[in-house]
């Protein structure tokens, strides 16, 4: 801490919205695991930085979500009668077990690896005809036009959401990652999401209607039943994770796309290595998700007294944030030049997708969306170039990291 604040005492070691680390956030990584890899941030969360730390606190059940106390402790009691706020405490992602449990049981089998492999024709399918109807423009905004239409698509048909009805997705904003970041939300922030929640609400209340009547074979007809059995699921719970399930099987995988495609792009060689060998897109994947995250951290609460961690004694009931981007670039674990970008680089295990029983439901859908996404991309359109590789927009959000925009010509 001492030598950083020497060198410039006017610079925080985590100021995760700021445009610099928006840009990138590495270089501030790379400081944080060095100098305090349990850094206290100026509201009092502790930020784990290393790769050992954290994937040791994804597994270890001293740490929980207890999503309701987290977010009483930051913003004060009067917090969850925000609807957003009361929204998310029912998410299974910000559910610790009984209920953690239990409601992740209601939708694991729909992400089981055969019906997620058996997907692989529709997703090739979509991503055609997002191509045929863009190629003939000679350009796109590799995010809009291509990136985002897949998992929107794909989730939707999961969904069982009516084709009439999909325009309105397709037409959606992506707005809604900076409620995950640590930085506490103002008060119009709050206002925007609590204004966002209840249209998805709206949405959701009618489609549950819908597969009341006519049942198909869909995860909201899955989850109305079971809502309908009541000692499975209440209407709150299921309201929730339908919204958690639309945003978190779309937002993330339009990320891993466009980040894989820029890092592709900016690195001609691996670019050039991949459209020779089109065989390797699997570790590319991999390298894409070590490299550049789509999600760039994850949350903890500690469910008792810590008594060491890196040194330090943490009490019951504090905020632990592990940044899975720092530990995916740690080179303790990739000691061959961590921040270069490699396709074919051994022992790639990124923690991308978290770990423990918060792992990813959707981490293998998302694995072959991209995949199926950026090979049939670099297939169709071998002649491809971005218009401003050097200086991409990024979206002002941390924890979701993802470009607003990518465009690209040919």
């Amino acid at each position: 801490m001492n030598e950083h604040a020497q060198a410039g005492a006017a610079v925080p070691l985590f100021d995760p919205l700021s445009p610099d680390f928006i840009r990138d956030p590495y270089p501030h990584y790379d400081i944080l695991r060095r100098l305090d890899p349990v850094h206290v941030t100026p509201h009092g969360m502790y930020l784990v930085s290393r790769h050992a730390d954290v994937s040791e606190i994804l597994r270890d059940k001293r740490f929980g979500k207890d999503f309701v106390e987290r977010s009483v402790r930051r913003y004060g009691p009067k917090i969850m009668e925000e609807p957003i706020f009361r929204s998310m405490s029912h998410w299974m992602l910000q559910q610790d077990p009984p209920d953690h449990t239990r409601l992740r049981g209601l939708v694991v089998k729909a992400f089981t690896a055969r019906r997620v492999e058996d997907m692989r024709p529709r997703i090739q399918e979509v991503v055609d005809q997002t191509l045929d109807r863009v190629i003939p423009n000679g350009h796109m905004d590799l995010i809009e036009d291509f990136a985002f239409r897949l998992p929107v698509t794909i989730i939707c048909d999961m969904l069982g959401i009516p084709e009439e009805h999909r325009a309105t997705f397709h037409a959606g904003t992506r707005d809604g990652g900076r409620i995950l970041d640590p930085v506490p939300l103002s008060p119009d922030e709050i206002a925007k999401g609590n204004a966002a929640n209840a249209m998805a609400q709206m949405y959701f209340h009618q489609l549950f209607e819908l597969r009341r009547k006519q049942p198909g074979d869909d995860l909201t007809t899955q989850l109305v039943q079971a809502e309908e059995d009541g000692s499975k699921l209440s209407n709150e719970e299921l309201t929730a994770n339908i919204i958690l399930l639309f945003g978190a099987g779309h937002e993330t995988t339009v990320n891993l796309i466009g980040n894989g495609l820029l890092a592709l792009y900016r690195n001609p060689d691996q670019l050039a290595l991949l459209k020779a060998k089109p065989e390797l897109i699997a570790g590319a994947i991999e390298e894409i998700l070590r490299y550049d995250s789509s999600v760039q951290m994850t949350g903890r609460v500690t469910l008792e007294d810590i008594d060491d961690l890196c040194g330090r004694r943490i009490g019951k009931g504090e905020t632990v944030l592990c940044l899975l981007g720092s530990a995916n670039r740690d080179p303790a674990i990739y000691p061959d030049r961590p921040d270069r970008f490699d396709i074919v680089r051994p022992n790639v295990r990124p923690l991308s997708f978290g770990g423990g029983i918060h792992y990813c439901l959707g981490a293998q859908l998302a694995r072959i969306e991209a995949e199926i996404a950026i090979s049939t991309l670099l297939r169709r359109l071998p002649d491809l170039r971005l218009d401003d590789a050097a200086n991409p927009e990024w979206r002002p959000t941390f924890v979701l990291r993802g470009l607003k925009r990518l465009p690209a010509s040919w």
